[in-house]
């Protein structure tokens, strides 16, 4: 099966993405990722204001297969929440790159997280 790895954004090897778009960076789950979770009934986020840290666990997906941890590509400042995510938590499967996108973050002048993978190498890791 061929996955959708948009070349427009980094990937942690966990499976969320990060894009950068002027001072913010959006941050989602990869269309491999919502695939291996199957559908998604719950997704519990941190607050705007919270601070994200690169490579720790700041939030949860849930689906009818599992509970997994979300994990922050890149550190700063959480300054917007995807909040129909919490009546449509199945955005995240219909749409992983677009309107499921999880939060928004202010990073860090040294946010980014170590070991980001370009599109070709996350595509050459779930292949």
């Amino acid at each position: 099966m061929s996955f959708e790895v948009p070349d427009d954004r980094r990937y942690l090897e966990s499976h969320e993405w990060a894009t950068t778009d002027g001072d913010t960076a959006q941050v989602g789950v990869s269309d491999f990722a919502q695939d291996e979770l199957g559908d998604v009934v719950f997704v519990e986020l941190p607050e705007v204001g919270d601070t994200i840290t690169a490579g720790e666990a700041f939030g949860v997906v849930e689906s009818i297969k599992a509970v997994s941890d979300l994990y922050a590509p890149v550190s700063g400042e959480v300054v917007a929440v995807n909040e129909t995510l919490f009546d449509r938590p199945e955005l995240v499967n219909e749409d992983p790159y677009g309107d499921g996108w999880l939060l928004e973050v202010a990073p860090d002048a040294d946010g980014d997280a170590e070991g980001l993978l370009d599109a070709a190498e996350y595509d050459d890791q779930i292949a």
